[in-house]
């Protein structure tokens, strides 16, 4: 008599998964030791007594690394020209791009002009969207103007049947719309935990590279770790790419974090509209276009994303505090670096801020976190202190040490550049900095008391080089 307790017949069994990292525990737990995130551990059915997955391990010869045949991935053109530049020419056949971003930040929108362009070009594109019905990504489609013949849609979630609609189209490039609502089928897990989503990301790469077919699948990010986002395929896809922005701007930032076919330094930048996402050829104009040059608290600052220069305006306000805890806001600026900031200015600078409420941003939805912010926020909070604007034409670059000394930042001379072409004249900058482009005035400084002080009080009229006294 067989028994009952045969591989055949051994009953499912209950796992616990971290959405965040992947990592599987026997029973749930409230901190994933792994990743050290709370709260992310999800309940996942495993059929079979085994809770591993059989993997099919391929055995080959280990060879000199001299003799590996070296293949140049040639990277083709999307038609989406800030997706080219931060893709480094566009996308390599065979390879599997991870688009990573919130919920209703423009996703489906690039991807489906993507498609479109693509598909402009003379390619077949397989769009697969298992989040919305035909209906609603036609509607969409027909909004972007992204209508064609060699544009095919599907919505079905199950990816065994992906997989025949690939044998049957023959797709050059695959857009999978989310990879947290596919899933394969017998699976034993829900769609969008982190056993279905690492596995269906794992089918989809094995036929990306078998077809030599580009593949882009979408993913949410979402904060209270309900969904397995992104960080749980990083490490399978070839390429990761986030899109970013602030809902109530229409900036939407493309950055790299990820790419085996190019650096990571690069950044796209967007502008959402009604006909969708368009390529902003020039940002710094677009951040600067609204700005009050004769208002105190307003301070210009050379930003740096990834090899790209951008300039942003960093705003301060300061008044009297009604309440017996002053206030400290700040909008795309680390609230702790504000707090040390205003300490080094209220101890080096000699102004008190102590009793005072200030209120700190990034115009536009920046988040701007590199260190270089820093001398032209303490000059903008100094400005709205002292109600003296600084020059208009002025932009201010250096990071401000616990002593008071500003310290110089990488890759200045392309900031200034950036700031020169744009009509900016003047550039307060650390003593060490390198010299700034034909034209351009600088105000050296080696302490924040000096900046403050020469910055607010510099004539205006003079074009040589001023030095504090």
């Amino acid at each position: 008599m067989a028994s009952s307790k045969s591989l055949g017949s051994a009953r499912p069994r209950r796992v616990y998964v971290c959405s965040s990292c992947g990592h599987s525990y026997p029973k749930w737990t409230g901190n994933c030791s792994q990743c050290r995130e709370w709260n992310t551990l999800e309940e996942t059915v495993v059929a079979g007594g085994n809770a591993s997955v059989q993997v099919v391990a391929t055995r080959g010869k280990a060879v000199p690394l001299t003799e590996v045949e070296r293949v140049t991935a040639t990277a083709q053109t999307t038609g989406v020209a800030e997706l080219d530049r931060a893709l480094s020419g566009g996308l390599v056949p065979g390879s599997v791009t991870l688009l990573g971003g919130e919920p209703g930040i423009g996703k489906s929108t690039l991807t489906m002009q993507l498609a479109a362009s693509w598909a402009n070009q003379g390619r077949r594109v397989l769009l697969v969207s298992a989040e919305e019905s035909a209906a609603q990504v036609g509607q969409r489609a027909e909004r972007l103007n992204a209508l064609h013949d060699d544009l095919w849609l599907s919505t079905d979630a199950a990816v065994e049947a992906v997989v025949e609609q690939l044998d049957e189209l023959a797709p050059e490039l695959l857009i999978v719309d989310s990879i947290q609502t596919v899933h394969i089928e017998g699976a034993g897990a829900t769609p969008g935990t982190a056993g279905q989503v690492r596995a269906c990301a794992h089918r989809l790469v094995a036929e990306a590279k078998t077809r030599n077919m580009a593949t882009i699948l979408v993913g949410h990010l979402v904060k209270d770790g309900s969904l397995a986002g992104p960080k749980v395929l990083e490490h399978v896809v070839d390429t990761v790419v986030e899109l970013s922005g602030d809902r109530h701007h229409a900036l939407r930032l493309l950055r790299v974090a990820k790419n085996r076919f190019g650096p990571t330094d690069a950044l796209g930048v967007f502008e959402m509209s009604m006909e969708g996402l368009s390529s902003v050829k020039d940002p710094s104009r677009l951040f600067l276009a609204d700005r009050a040059t004769e208002s105190p608290g307003s301070v210009v600052f050379p930003a740096l994303e990834g090899h790209r220069p951008l300039l942003v305006e960093l705003q301060a306000l300061v008044v009297p505090s009604t309440t017996p805890h002053p206030r400290r806001s700040s909008q795309g600026i680390d609230a702790r670096r504000l707090a040390l900031l205003l300490a080094v200015l209220e101890r080096w600078a000699g102004l008190p801020l102590g009793a005072v409420d200030v209120f700190v941003g990034a115009v536009g939805g920046v988040a701007v976190t590199e260190p270089g912010a820093d001398l032209p926020l303490a000059l903008a909070v100094a400005s709205a202190a002292t109600g003296r604007p600084l020059n208009p034409d002025t932009v201010a670059c250096g990071e401000v040490g616990l002593g008071g000394e500003i310290r110089q930042v990488s890759r200045s001379e392309q900031r200034l550049a950036e700031a020169h072409r744009l009509g900016f004249r003047t550039a307060v900058i650390p003593l060490s900095a390198p010299e700034p482009p034909e034209g351009m005035r600088t105000i050296r400084v080696a302490t924040v008391a000096e900046a403050v002080k020469a910055a607010l009080q510099a004539d205006r009229s003079s074009p040589e080089e001023v030095s504090p006294q």
